[in-house]
């Protein structure tokens, strides 16, 4: 099993843990203290040692930050975790806080004293983080204070050691470019800007330009390091030798120099002795890094990470690769919800007796290498729960009366999936066929998009919410995020959300269509597809060409779940065109048992 079901969360220890931690602030004369999910490679999902915001607080979730003053605390979720984390914290030690309406910043405004000094870790927040913050309170005289020695990490008595998993090769036959020609490409853009070298700490940067892999964080590939790619090519790898294999440097080749991670700020510091042009990523850069940099004297430059765009933007070999993952991953998802249909009516399967199905049916094929992220597995009210992670303290029966929400997906070496069906267990109520049918149309409207060049998700985002909109509905979450190739199952930059205005998609880029419905207490429901961004051609009678999506994951949607009332002529059209794509290419996959399932699941639905 690649995923466990131990429950992480320990919130009884807070108090014990928040007063340790402000027995730190006193002796350091700080008024407070910023603790952010992110480690100091701001990666989504962390390797255990640098979950200090689960271990003083027993939030789980992949994206929240908490701050410690000496008589108050919260902690700040978006709307995928608010459930999560009323659930999982003391709240009578931590208040919890919607960070889209309340921003940290403002959070500490109203509630530290005038003048406070408030920690952080340098190496833990950007510098645009830190910008921000000081922005927001300047009017109060907040300081916020460099903490060389991280506070939490001073009173964790176990924390556990930094992973130090070796790096592979990605080969060419799965990355489809090499990464000599990649180096070249980015030095290139390099120069254009008269730097002499760009400065990579994000490890799935450094991944996708080197081709290689690791497996420093759970369920994604990454290898944790630091990078310097410089204006001829070149570049300086930092990180542990014991992550480095004979195997990896004859990949690597005479042109990739590696060196021990605490050369990285001796690096930073010639380069600004000589006073020479570095870039950097404002919103990924520790900012212990920036502040290095500015010490040292080197001339910043500040812009994207230059291998963020071209890392999004697949190439062939790429998008053959993820064809050919959904393809397989879709016949495993399919066997699971035949499956599924079979055995749930005995009342005898839980959430996680699910999860472990549906990783052995994965597991068939040979093929799979890791799931992409821990299968969310919601039975009921837990499906409500947008981010939930099944325990064995959580765990439910799937209930006649109620749906099943499980979103999952795959790792193999020709791309990454992630897909979320929602299920009927026994027969749905007209309450649960109105809102699963909203969210379809939802799907629908957004996969079928047709929209010029230069269209960002912020102008799609809407095509996903009308159809619940229109009946005082919503769900709090992005519509869409992009997903890497054998990488990250959330890459940006791309994304489809009321937020994302300011980077077009563009043709190559493989982002996820799930709008979704939650009552709390009650059930969700979450209907989600990968596509990949098309160029634009020319529609019959239009003017101007027009981008489009390709749908590339392959398995039924529920149509005991579907009131087709409420379907246009267009939207069965489109249902039925996706369920015989389904059937045809997934048949051969299956056992005659699980065609003739199939053959029933996606029947076509008569027009109105």
């Amino acid at each position: 099993m690649f995923q466990t079901f131990d429950d992480h969360s320990d919130s009884k220890s807070s108090p014990t843990r928040v007063g340790a931690l402000r027995q730190s602030l006193t002796t350091g004369g700080l008024h407070g203290l910023i603790i952010p999910h992110d480690d100091e490679y701001q990666n989504e999902y962390t390797p255990p040692c640098f979950e200090r915001l689960a271990w003083l607080t027993g939030f789980t979730g992949s994206a929240g930050i908490a701050v410690v003053l000496n008589d108050k605390a919260a902690v700040f979720v978006d709307g995928r975790y608010t459930i999560a984390a009323r659930n999982q914290v003391d709240t009578e030690l931590f208040e919890i806080v919607p960070i889209m309406d309340v921003s940290v910043g403002k959070w500490i405004c109203d509630n530290a004293p005038k003048d406070s000094k408030i920690g952080f870790d340098p190496m833990l927040h950007t510098e645009a983080s830190i910008q921000r913050l000081r922005k927001e309170t300047k009017d109060l005289g907040v300081e916020f204070i460099e903490v060389e020695e991280n506070l939490v990490d001073g009173i964790w008595a176990d924390r556990p050691p930094e992973p130090l998993e070796q790096l592979v090769p990605h080969t060419i036959d799965y990355a489809g470019k090499s990464s000599v020609d990649k180096r070249k490409e980015i030095a290139a853009l390099i120069k254009e800007q008269h730097a002499v070298a760009a400065v990579l700490t994000a490890p799935a940067s450094i991944a996708w330009l080197l081709n290689v892999r690791g497996a420093d964080v759970a369920h994604t590939p990454l290898p944790l390091c630091r990078g310097l790619l410089h204006d001829d090519g070149h570049f300086s790898l930092f990180v542990d030798e014991k992550k480095v294999t004979n195997q990896l440097l004859t990949h690597l080749g005479n042109a990739v120099s590696v060196h021990p991670p605490q050369a990285f700020t001796e690096s930073l510091s010639k380069i600004g002795a000589a006073g020479q042009t570095v870039l950097i990523d404002p919103s990924t850069t520790p900012y212990a890094v920036t502040s290095s940099l500015e010490r040292s004297g080197a001339n910043i430059k500040r812009s994207d990470d230059p291998c963020l765009l071209p890392r999004a933007i697949k190439n062939s070999t790429e998008l053959d690769g993820t064809r050919k993952a959904h393809h397989r991953d879709g016949a495993a998802l399919t066997k699971f919800l035949h499956w599924l249909s079979q055995e749930s009516a005995n009342g005898d399967i839980d959430e996680i007796s699910a999860v472990r199905k549906l990783e052995d049916f994965r597991s068939e094929n040979g093929e799979l290498r890791d799931i992409s992220f821990e299968t969310i597995s919601g039975a009921g009210p837990n499906g409500a729960i947008v981010h939930y992670r099944v325990t064995e303290g959580t765990n439910r029966k799937l209930e006649p009366g109620n749906l099943f929400l499980v979103d999952s997906g795959g790792q193999y070496l020709d791309g990454t999936t992630d897909v979320t069906r929602t299920v009927a267990i026994g027969t749905p109520t007209a309450e649960h066929r109105d809102r699963f049918t909203r969210v379809l149309k939802g799907h629908i409207s957004l996969a079928s998009a047709r929209f010029p060049e230069g269209t960002t998700g912020a102008e799609l985002d809407v095509l996903a919410r009308l159809a619940l909109w229109k009946a005082g509905l919503n769900f709090d979450h992005g519509t869409g995020h992009g997903v890497g190739s054998y990488l990250g199952v959330h890459e940006g930059p791309q994304s489809i959300s009321k937020r994302s205005f300011n980077v077009p998609l563009k043709p190559g880029m493989i982002i996820s269509n799930e709008p979704g419905y939650y009552k709390t207490d009650e059930y969700g429901i979450r209907i989600e597809n990968l596509v990949i961004t098309l160029p634009p051609e020319p529609i019959e009678g239009g003017e101007r060409p027009m981008m489009a999506f390709e749908t590339i994951t392959l398995a039924p949607i529920d149509r005991t779940l579907i009131d087709v009332r409420l379907l246009t002529n267009e939207e069965i059209d489109w249902l039925n065109s996706y369920h015989a794509r389904v059937r045809d290419m997934l048949s051969p996959l299956l056992n005659p048992d699980t065609q003739t399932w199939l053959e029933w699941a996606t029947q076509p639905f008569p027009q109105q």
